[in-house]
């Protein structure tokens, strides 16, 4: 059986939902994009004084075209993921503005270097199922810096990729780089490659840039995550309840937004909501209760039939730490066994700032063990149990046995060299190594493993041409590295 963790009960959904879709109709939304204020009043949408109010009738029309999932492909178009039920899938935490640098322990600008790196080890994490745009470099322009890692993730990586632009014209140069790797605006849509998280601004509105990159994505059907991030008890009330209500009327108008651009546009009801610790003013991603919101937000999404992301299983320590490994753990077992579809987090430390490769590599294996708990507990074979017994007293153990023989690697999950599981003794007279020092010798071991991307060099000269040609609308005669 499959274990299925809860927050709510039906009633207390349904509530919650019909709360969010009053707020909806009767305080409405703030579109700052006068097409998409057009594209909504058209299909329904009531606008008055610089708002726009979403009735139920048009929110049960773009629910009922929204699909219940989706699948995503790796860039040589191997299908990699199936976004349904409660399949789960684990990618690395976004957009850090520092890399935690090793043996220094500091936070630093990143540079391509260090993103060639993190798309080479990500490549060979065996429980990251996809990659994440994950940290910005600092040695290119930054009108350029979203297109930049999406184009260094395509070249150097095959994994599919959970991305997002912070401007209009970025998008468009992220899209012909999908075009490129797929070949067609027809193979594209029939083999996504990349999600785009998609951020309404709390409360209850929508910036130029955030809803245009809505319906771009929904022209080429491009799957989007829709990341709300009401903060409770400062930009969303207090309660988790109240907050859970904000969430469900933010999110469900980036639904509306794209069903109206193009029904059945894939999509992830996701977030990224915290709680705001008034002590020290900060938005905690640690917090038990930004996980329970998380997990509760889920099940809301899943009442609606639509597969669902989180960011969860991430730290808000400054180091690789206690704090990081059990505010991670704890994060990535809850979303596991919550069923949430796509977990993004591993790696991410300092409130989402900062992502370290050596954590990445310790959360590897926490997403490997919070993906062993989810399967559960099943009879293999075990019964009857008698012969099994009498194996036992005949030999005095079982290690050799054809049934631990046959079901010891599906029953049982070996971490890697980052954690040990050695007697004192042992570790003693293998050196006595950190975790710290164990996950960066796992690092580089698997950086010098790395293989070039299958991907065809034609793909990648169009890629890196595409590329260069942005560049150099901003001064740059060529790319780092």
């Amino acid at each position: 059986m499959r274990p299925v963790f809860r927050f709510l009960d039906d009633s207390l959904i349904e509530k919650i939902v019909s709360e969010a879709r009053d707020v909806l109709d009767r305080v409405g939304v703030l579109i700052q994009n006068p097409a998409v204020v057009d594209l909504l009043a058209g299909h329904g949408a009531r606008v008055e004084n610089g708002r726009t109010f979403l009735p139920g009738s048009l929110i049960d029309r773009c629910l009922k075209t929204s699909p219940k999932s989706f699948k995503l492909h790796d860039v040589l178009g191997n299908q990699t993921h199936d976004f349904r039920d409660n399949q789960v899938y684990f990618t690395p935490g976004s957009a850090a503005l520092h890399l935690l640098e090793y043996p220094s322990m500091k936070m630093v600008k990143a540079v391509t270097r260090d993103y060639i790196n993190y798309v080479k080890l990500v490549n060979g994490l065996a429980n990251i199922a996809s990659q994440s745009t994950a940290m910005i470099s600092s040695d290119v322009h930054e009108a350029i810096s979203d297109s930049y890692r999406l184009y260094l993730s395509l070249v150097y990586g095959e994994k599919p990729v959970v991305t997002g632009a912070f401007s209009i014209e970025a998008f468009e140069v992220m899209k012909d780089l999908q075009l490129i790797v797929r070949g067609s605006e027809a193979a594209l849509r029939e083999k996504p490659l990349a999600v785009f998280s998609c951020c309404p601004t709390s409360p209850l509105k929508w910036s130029k840039v955030t809803s245009q990159n809505v319906v771009d994505c929904a022209k080429y059907s491009i799957p989007v995550e829709f990341i709300a991030m009401p903060l409770s008890g400062f930009m969303a009330p207090v309660t988790l309840v109240g907050t859970l209500v904000q969430h469900t009327a933010e999110t469900l108008s980036g639904v509306v937004i794209s069903q109206c651009a193009s029904p059945g546009t894939p999509m992830l009801y996701g977030g990224s909501p915290a709680i705001f610790d008034v002590r020290y003013e900060t938005t905690p991603m640690g917090a038990i209760e930004t996980m329970m919101i998380d997990c509760a937000y889920n099940e809301i999404g899943k009442s609606f039939g639509l597969p669902t992301q989180a960011y969860i299983g991430l730290s808000d320590a400054k180091q690789l730490d206690a704090q990081a490994g059990f505010e991670s753990g704890i994060g990535s077992t809850l979303a596991a066994l919550s069923g949430i579809n796509n977990i993004s987090g591993p790696g991410m430390l300092d409130f989402e700032s900062c992502q370290s490769l050596e954590k990445l590599v310790v959360d590897n294996e926490i997403c490997g063990m919070a993906l062993r708990a989810a399967r559960g507990i099943e009879p293999r074979e075990d019964f009857p149990s008698l012969d099994r017994f009498r194996e036992l007293l005949a030999e005095d153990h079982l290690l050799i046995s054809s049934h631990t023989r046959k079901y010891l690697k599906q029953e049982h999950y070996f971490p890697g060299p980052s954690v040990t599981r050695s007697n004192l003794s042992r570790w003693k007279e293998e050196g006595s190594v950190s975790m710290w020092d164990r996950a960066h010798a796992e690092v580089e071991q698997i950086i010098s493993r790395y293989r070039p991307s299958a991907l065809s060099e034609e793909a990648k000269k169009g890629l890196t041409s595409r590329m260069l040609a942005e560049a150099r609308k901003f001064g740059m005669e060529k790319l780092p590295g």
